[in-house]
């Protein structure tokens, strides 16, 4: 039988997993300045949790959740999203208590499922880095998770930008405003796609949110959601768009925007790049607040507001640009072996280069010297130590600088010993200025 990687899914070898911890750890140098501290979470839960949170209508739940019952016939779900588990982390260990600093500032990354149809940019196992904040709806918060949103791909040097904001109010408001808006899409009904005439009654909002060229035609002339935000959400939205005048970052407003999950309320952005090698106006980070979803979720009243950005999105938009990914790991010595004696020796010999901090590998599979020296050539060695039957006799071995050329000869009780890391960096320095 030949196995295969199932369809959607995707093996990264290590010269993309470089990339991938370069991404990932930029990002969470900026996360820490923002004082986000990292929380993991299971990759299942019940699928009830999901259900709720995200919400039974939305495509996610409805068409592609990875969904199964364990051997206790329970009801479980691979996580479509991080939103939902971090959520219920919070209500389950009580952190929301008295003992916890406010806002509470969360961040999570790791793979998410969903059944999609796979293409470029879209796999059914997705990665994706989120935030979360917990109790304060300050609109500063949003302001500033925002800002740390655009600040994110800013720092990989990505330009061709554009931060797209609505509001959806709060309960009340979003309560007005679906009236309105079934009122309006009622009589073209029969014009609708499938899944929006499913929609009208149970979520009218996310017909606004149709794929379908036809629906889209139709809500372009759609009430607006503005026009039906109370006053308590009209003084959110606009002291948000007070900050970021303030703080000089270009933003557009798009009343059709409403997100494809449920939970949001007040304040929702969409972080979408221009770049050709996506083709127009692709959304790239995407999130907003939602107050009621810790309540819904066991908890009390708690407002929050949070953002993801698909991983894979980000790393290809990199590569497009020809963004030139640094070498996270670099290989300091190559040990090359000469005859089997040594082989004792070399393994002795490269672990006290690693006992010494440098990042050391050696020689297992007994070829040729000259064979061994195109391999370290090819790892990008710094240096070389050779190993053979005279050095052994000798207690001594050369250390050779692959940039220059220029070799010198140590004791082995030197690298033996305790100083050797300093001795190294000053033979380094020696070796690279000799003519």
């Amino acid at each position: 039988m030949k196995y295969q990687k199932i369809r959607g899914t995707a093996d990264f070898l290590p010269d993309e997993t470089n990339k991938w911890q370069y991404v990932e750890n930029k990002i969470k140098d900026l996360l820490k300045q923002y004082y986000y501290q990292e929380i993991r979470l299971p990759i299942f839960e019940q699928f009830e949790l999901f259900a709720r949170g995200v919400g039974e209508t939305s495509d996610i739940v409805s068409k592609e959740m990875y969904e199964f019952y364990d051997k206790g016939d329970r009801h479980l779900a691979l996580r479509p999203e991080g939103t939902a588990g971090v959520v219920r982390a919070y209500v389950e260990n009580k952190i929301y208590g008295p003992e916890y600093h406010k806002p509470v500032k969360y961040y999570y990354e790791g793979p998410m499922f969903r059944f999609e149809r796979p293409q470029s940019g879209r796999m059914r196992q997705f990665h994706q880095i989120g935030v979360e904040v917990y109790g304060s709806k300050n609109p500063a918060v949003d302001v500033e998770t925002m800002t740390l949103a655009m600040e994110i791909f800013k720092g990989f040097g990505i330009r061709n930008l554009s931060l797209v904001i609505n509001s959806l109010g709060n309960t009340e408001s979003r309560l007005a405003y679906r009236e309105a808006l079934i009122e309006f899409l009622t009589p073209h009904m029969d014009e609708l796609s499938e899944d929006s005439q499913e929609r009208l009654h149970k979520n009218p909002l996310r017909v606004l949110d149709s794929k379908d060229k036809r629906d889209q035609e139709i809500v372009k002339d759609a009430p607006s959601v503005l026009d039906y935000l109370d006053e308590e959400s009209k003084a959110h939205f606009e002291a948000v768009k007070e900050m970021l005048e303030l703080l000089e970052i270009p933003y557009e407003i798009d009343t059709n925007m409403v997100r494809g999950l449920d939970y949001y309320n007040d304040t929702i952005f969409e972080v979408i790049t221009n770049d050709p090698n996506f083709g127009a106006n692709t959304t790239i980070c995407a999130g907003g607040r939602y107050d009621q979803l810790v309540e819904e979720v066991g908890g009390p009243t708690t407002p929050g507001f949070g953002f993801a950005i698909g991983l894979e999105r980000l790393i290809m938009l990199l590569e497009g640009a020809d963004f030139d990914f640094p070498k996270l790991t670099q290989l300091d010595a190559f040990v090359v072996t000469i005859g089997d004696e040594v082989n004792s020796e070399a393994l002795k010999l490269v672990m006290a280069l690693r006992k010494h901090g440098l990042t050391a590998e050696r020689e297992f599979v007994g070829r040729k010297p000259g064979s061994q020296f195109k391999t370290a050539d090819r790892l990008n060695a710094k240096t070389v130590f050779t190993l053979g039957s005279q050095e052994l006799e000798d207690r001594k071995i050369n250390m050779k600088l692959l940039e220059t050329g220029k070799e010198v000869s140590l004791d082995f009780d030197t690298i033996y010993g305790d100083d050797f890391r300093k001795i190294y960096e000053e033979t380094l320095q020696k070796l690279a200025s000799e003519e």
